[in-house]
């Protein structure tokens, strides 16, 4: 019997959207403020530029339940989650620049 190893899911266009936002340097900004507001945390305990690249990936992958950005696009609640996450920080950038969402 010849049991064939099953690629890793490769990404499509949720993934690679979810990877251009964690390189996002005002997505990271924006998870440092997030975190800082959740825990009441001073600016001096969570200063800006905490998050890097690499934590944006960790938090957007905990955050949406997978392993992988690969799988926001075969994971339907995963994308909803990641769909919502994307939306919020546009409207929370869209406060910075003072600019009204739409």
């Amino acid at each position: 019997m010849n049991i064939k190893n099953t690629p890793p899911p490769k990404g499509g266009a949720y993934a690679r959207q979810a990877a251009m936002l964690c390189q996002d340097a005002a997505f990271q900004l924006y998870l440092d403020r997030r975190r800082r507001f959740k825990n009441q945390l001073t600016e001096s305990q969570l200063p800006d530029g905490t998050h890097n690249e690499d934590d944006a990936r960790e938090w957007l992958c905990a955050a949406c339940k997978i392993n992988s950005r690969a799988e926001l696009d075969s994971n339907q609640a995963a994308c909803q989650t990641f769909r919502m996450i994307r939306n919020r920080f546009n409207r929370w950038r869209a406060r910075q620049k003072g600019v009204s969402p739409q």
